[in-house]
């Protein structure tokens, strides 16, 4: 067997196909080139046999025509029934009799029923059933392992993503290519423009537009600049950008999510386990059948036809459908997952998903963007509120305060002015001139300080602002010893655009209850569920939760008999995420090893929750589809193979036995490849 395996594949690509692994090392080559020859082989067999020249009314013959079946034909079971002789034996070795196993019952009885023949043992012409019997397993069995290499041809196409070789920086500032296998943490390297990050890192030069899309399944690139992180495999769209090296090989975010994908695809659920045992029974009742049919025909019928129909029983009982049902959709629902950025660890809690009627939401960096935005700026009369923003953020513009750096970010699009005699005034505010005038930048500690005078309709304003959560800072003039206040700016962490369709879209789904939980203060939390579309009295808030403690929450739903999904960032989340019926981690792009969450959402957007919930769904359909196909099938084949309907007239041979099975393998494969269709990154409205 192992000559029929290129190094290619002796990657076991049966790493996700469950309870149907046992022909594992099997992969489309070899059954493709072994089906080729056997069909060349079967070809003349079938035209040479006196019961094909009977029903077409023709007839042949040459001098050793009498030897073409049992030649051909011998060639065809050795050569072409190899794999399937190899597996049963496997099979009874492992004591786990399956498909293998009856298969290869199936063509030795037919062979030794044709040998018999040739002796005058039998009155069978058996020879051309026998080919065109291996012959169309073989076929069923290539389109079998093709369409499971295409489900798990997501690990393949990850690992594609990265580039074969770096442009590497060295100390003096010139670049030469090494190879990926090369590269280690603190190494500088060149990416062009078009080309792939070859490792984690951050880009210390330069700024560009990344596609992300391999990663969070986000269509759109995404802007990046100095300091901030690149992931390997992405593509830097537009420009040219220096990387400094922070992982490489098996800890890079783009290796972290091909074993999440590998470890999704070998796991087994619950629905998996109860093909196995289907799949292990049917061979018990297909053999209670085979003997029963082979006595029974023999009783009242012939030998002959004991034989025929007792193979035709083992051929079409063979599991092939069942064994495929559960794990192609397994390693195609996770094969599609990861291209839309869902990475699921844990089949059992993807199994869940669909039965969730409560999806609790952390805020902070879920809900929200995590980081605080400008959101409002007064000014005081006699000024403009342009010129407030655009002077705080000159007097900002040294600052590493990360309101600092918001204040600096939202007065890009605008006109800019240069600061000096910047200096930092520790736990109260920055101060420094601007054309000629000193200014300050504060809270309320630096407006104690320089008993600041405040105009009388800024403090309502500001207020409103503080109630809703926001952070206020002032702008200040001074002048000797007076300070007066020109404006103010509100900064709060700044709910997610899309955050509002996800929780419409839950809704959608059916989805009962949608919680949000913060360790913000009650009034903050409800100004940003009214932002969301929170509904009184059907939604929950969680309010001032230590984060120690969001794990009580998730049990305080789940003892009112809720089944609940707890979506947070995975950094203080850990334990809600572990107790909850569903974890999922989300905004993980570059941290894909959280081990509390059994799905992981690669972006940082909450729409991909309603995805997890439409893969779900629709995976679980196409099980329950396949097996209710399987199984029914089986069902009425076993008996009709047998004879029990012959005294109608209705009769089975084993080829088209057979083809048959082969063909309730094929519908289950393409029932499971409609997944493809199902809409899982987020449709932006």
């Amino acid at each position: 067997m192992e000559t029929d395996r290129t190094p290619h594949d002796r990657h076991d690509r049966h790493a996700a196909h469950g309870g149907h692994d046992k022909h594992a090392g099997h992969d489309p080559e070899m059954f493709r080139r072994r089906f080729w020859l056997s069909l060349a082989l079967t070809v003349p067999v079938v035209v040479t046999s006196h019961m094909v020249m009977d029903w077409f009314g023709y007839s042949l013959d040459f001098t050793g025509m009498s030897l073409v079946g049992p030649v051909l034909g011998s060639v065809v079971f050795f050569y072409g029934g190899w794999p399937f002789l190899v597996g049963g034996v496997r099979e009874i070795r492992d004591r786990a009799p399956g498909m293998m196993l009856l298969i290869s019952m199936a063509i030795t009885v037919a062979y030794v029923a044709s040998l018999a023949t040739n002796i005058g043992a039998v009155d069978l012409d058996f020879w051309w059933e026998l080919a065109a019997l291996v012959t169309i397993m073989l076929l069923g069995h290539w389109q079998e392992m093709k369409a499971i290499g295409q489900a798990q041809g997501a690990l393949s196409a990850l690992a594609a993503l990265l580039p074969d070789d770096a442009e590497q920086i060295t100390e003096d500032g010139r670049t030469h290519r090494v190879s990926v296998t090369e590269l280690r943490a603190g190494d500088l390297v060149l990416v062009r423009s078009g080309g792939r990050v070859p490792a984690d890192g951050r880009i210390t030069d330069g700024a560009a537009e990344l596609d992300e899309s391999m990663i969070t399944g986000e269509s759109r690139p995404v802007r990046r600049g100095i300091g901030d992180p690149v992931v390997a495999g992405t593509v830097a769209t537009d420009s040219t950008i220096r990387v400094r090296v922070e992982a490489v090989g098996e800890e890079t975010a783009l290796a972290g999510i091909q074993r999440l994908v590998a470890q999704a695809q070998a796991a087994s659920g619950r629905a998996q386990v109860l093909a196995d045992r289907f799949a292990a029974l049917l061979f018990y009742v297909a053999m209670a059948a085979a003997v029963l049919t082979f006595v029974t025909w023999w009783a009242f019928g012939s030998l002959d036809q004991s034989v025929i129909r007792t193979v035709t029983v083992l051929v079409i009982a063979c599991p092939h459908a069942l064994g495929l049902a559960i794990p192609l959709v397994i390693a195609l629902s996770t094969a599609v997952a990861a291209k839309a950025g869902i990475l699921v660890k844990d089949r059992l809690a993807l199994e869940r998903m669909r039965t969730v009627d409560a999806v609790l939401f952390d805020k902070t960096g879920t809900l929200t963007k995590g980081a605080h935005t400008v959101t409002a700026v007064a000014a005081a009369p006699g000024h403009r509120e342009d010129d407030v923003l655009r002077l705080a953020a000159a007097v900002e513009a040294d600052s590493e305060h990360p309101l600092a750096r918001a204040i600096v970010a939202a007065a890009r699009s605008g006109p800019t002015s240069t600061a000096t005699d910047f200096r930092s005034l520790t736990g109260r505010g920055v101060r420094a001139d601007v054309d000629g005038t000193r200014y300050a930048v504060g809270g309320p500690a630096l407006l104690r300080e320089l008993d600041a005078r405040m105009p009388p309709e800024l403090p309502d304003t500001t207020e409103a602002w503080s109630a809703r959560g926001a952070a206020v800072l002032h702008l200040l003039t001074l002048d000797g010893d007076r300070a007066d206040v020109i404006g103010a700016i509100g900064l709060a962490d700044e709910v997610r655009p899309e955050a509002r369709q996800a929780i419409a879209e839950l809704r959608e789904q059916g989805i009962d209850k949608i919680v949000m939980i913060t360790g913000d203060a009650r009034p903050v939390a409800e100004a940003v569920a009214g932002d969301l579309g929170f509904r009184p009295g059907v939604d929950e808030i969680f309010a001032e939760v230590l984060p120690a403690d969001k794990d009580r929450a998730v049990a305080d739903l789940q003892a009112r008999g809720l089944t609940v999904a707890m979506v947070g960032d995975g950094v203080n989340d850990a334990p809600a995420l572990a107790r909850a019926d569903v974890g999922i981690a989300i905004g993980a792009g570059t941290d894909v090893a959280i081990e509390s969450a059994g799905v992981v959402l690669a972006s940082s957007d909450p729409r991909g929750v309603t995805g997890v919930i439409r893969l779900s769904k629709a995976s679980y359909r196409k099980m329950v589809q396949n097996l209710g196909w399987a199984a029914g099938y089986n069902i009425v084949a076993i008996p009709l193979a047998a004879g029990a309907l012959a005294w109608a007239g209705v009769t089975l041979s084993p080829a088209v036995g057979a083809i048959l099975m082969s063909a309730s393998t094929i519908v289950v494969a393409l029932n499971a490849q409609l997944l493809r269709r199902v809409r899982l990154t987020p449709q932006d409205q």
